[in-house]
């Protein structure tokens, strides 16, 4: 008779073992007779100074996660957008199917690919696996490749090139694979120049009176998302900076996506500076509500994440701040539309999203010298916030003088111009969007504040107070006004551009708005109502709340918009 020299104890192990080899070995069956489909609107350029030559493979067992994204069980139509969905009916009507989520899951996971999580809502589906596997499945080669960031650092990240691959039982039914690739895909906009430059700085709550923020509110009941992709606050220099504006610190806090936290640097010249300044704007101007910080890894999967985790939340915030961006150029085309869809849950969820518009003119800082726009503020479902000079008396709020941002070559200009990715929605149909070269299409932006750094925001970074300006301060400036209009009305605002656009025709001042006329931002110039440098103009709080002041007013709006709305536009 024959012994075994395993105990008891040893034997389901082996049994365990035998049934994941056995697993593997159907994974790598399965693999070898997988057929592949191109996926539109993946292909990807190598990056600049990448030599597929000299770059070195990315190990077979290093570990890979990604981030899938589904196709929509229906698409939202014009009228979805006035009236807020839960989340569940957002699931129900427009996430993804529950038949494709587990064909996607089965099919991935009889590949050998580790299916971390899914979520119907916001129709992504998180995996993971070896290099060797995942550049199997999705038809791609990785390597690696180093370039220095702007800070004069090196960074080394994943690289492909080329166009993806999917499954064949999978086409038409994922829609992006985004995190293959992880390279930086966006950069932080905001300006410092230097002490000797700067003519007046005004602190966020000098701006509150500039620009007439509703004073009877503060943001209190709601809460501003806020969208980071590295860096990180410091909660002394918080706590610091509120005492000395006479404000209670707000509630903040940090939540990691995709295995981002919150890490500051020390380095107030870095990402430090957006975190900071993002916090320290939204927190003062709307000094009652809570800040939400997510962070994410600087990668296209990263930044559609958090966007996604933020409009998922319950409660939902008021709105989401975004003051990261990139020309729409830099972006593959499955990856704009994927952050471009989870921008239209996040308005059909009630949560109007800000998004600075660019600091480097009417470029964008294409290498081509011709106009381009920035994403994420190209997307018809973000509200696009450029930026301003702004000549005031800090302590009692009168304007002198406020024009376009514009301080010359390498020194920052408001972003602003015609999208060529997005065509032009139907509630900006008669603001005068120009069409250059022929092309209709979404105009940037929509609105405008400060954003000059030489007139720029008062603020404290790791240690040391200084002015910052950029569009970056726009967004969470316009996000903390969003955050009082909310708390008035007792309703999220969504999709807010219908409602500013209203009818007014090319040439006119929509209520709530003081015009800028003059300045340029290399190929546009301010002019009379909207325009491509500053939009509909500044913010008057007060008078945009009356035109907001009840959730019955602002239903009744949206009714008479509705065929303004994005609907036909995408």
């Amino acid at each position: 008779m024959k012994h075994s020299d395993e105990s008891p104890a040893d034997q389901p192990s082996r049994a365990q073992s035998q049934s994941q080899s056995q697993s593997h070995r159907e994974a790598q069956h399965g693999i070898a007779d997988l057929e592949l489909v191109p996926l539109p609107g993946s292909s990807r350029p190598p990056f600049s100074g990448f030599s597929a030559a000299a770059a070195p493979q990315l190990s077979d067992d290093a570990n890979i996660e990604a981030t899938l994204i589904l196709r929509r069980r229906a698409e939202p139509e014009a009228g979805s957008f006035a009236q807020p969905h839960s989340v569940q009916e957002l699931a129900e009507k427009y996430g993804a199917d529950p038949a494709d989520l587990e064909l996607v899951r089965s099919t991935l996971a009889g590949l050998g690919i580790s299916v971390m999580s899914s979520e119907a809502a916001s129709r992504r589906v998180r995996i993971s696996g070896s290099s060797k596997l995942m550049s199997q499945v999705f038809g791609t080669e990785l390597q690696t490749h180093s370039t220095l960031d702007p800070a004069g650092s090196e960074v080394t990240f994943r690289h492909r090139s080329g166009e993806l691959s999917i499954p064949a039982v999978l086409a038409g039914i994922v829609t992006a694979v985004l995190g293959l690739d992880d390279r930086p895909q966006s950069r932080t906009l905001f300006r410092f120049v230097p002490a000797a430059a700067r003519t007046v700085s005004y602190t966020p709550v000098h701006l509150g009176t500039i620009y007439n923020f509703p004073q009877e509110y503060d943001g209190s009941g709601q809460s501003i998302a806020i969208i980071e992709l590295g860096g990180g606050f410091v909660q002394a220099d918080l706590d610091s900076y509120f005492h000395d504006l006479g404000l209670k610190t707000p509630v903040i806090k940090g939540i990691g996506v995709d295995g981002g936290s919150n890490r500051p640097d020390g380095n107030p010249n870095g990402p430090d500076g957006e975190v900071m300044l993002d916090i320290e704007v939204a927190g003062a101007m709307a000094p009652g509500a809570e800040i939400l910080v997510y962070f994410a890894p600087n990668t296209d999967a990263g930044f559609v994440d958090a966007v996604s985790a933020a409009a998922h939340a319950t409660p939902a915030p008021a709105a989401i701040s975004i003051s990261w961006g990139q020309s729409e150029d830099g972006w593959t085309a499955q990856a704009r539309k994927a952050f471009d869809e989870a921008l239209a849950d996040a308005a059909l969820l009630g949560i109007t999203v800000t998004a600075a518009a660019g600091d480097d003119g009417s470029t964008d800082r294409a290498p081509d010298g011709k106009s381009h726009v920035d994403f994420p503020a190209s997307s018809p479902h973000a509200l696009a916030c450029g930026g301003t000079r702004l000549e005031a008396n800090p302590s009692s709020g009168e304007v002198t003088s406020e024009t376009v941002w514009n301080n010359g070559p390498g020194g920052g200009a408001t972003g602003g111009g015609v999208s060529r990715a997005f065509g032009l929605p139907q509630w900006q149909g008669s603001a005068g969007v120009p069409a250059p070269e022929g092309i209709s299409g979404r105009g940037v932006p929509d609105v405008a504040a400060v954003a000059d750094p030489e007139t720029g925001y008062l603020v404290r970074v790791d240690g040391r107070n200084t002015v910052i300006g950029g569009t970056s301060a726009v967004s969470p400036l316009w996000a903390a006004l969003i955050a009082r209009l909310v708390q008035a009305r007792g309703q999220g605002l969504g999709l807010l551009q219908p409602l500013i656009y209203g009818s007014a025709a090319a040439g006119e001042i929509p209520a709530g708005f003081r015009d800028i006329v003059k300045g340029t931002n290399g190929a546009y110039s301010a002019h009379t109502g909207w325009d491509a440098c500053t939009g509909l103009g500044v913010p008057n709080g007060a008078e945009l709340l009356a035109r907001l002041a009840t959730k019955d007013a602002g239903t009744a709006a949206r009714a008479t918009q509705e065929a303004r709305l994005l609907g036909d536009a995408q």
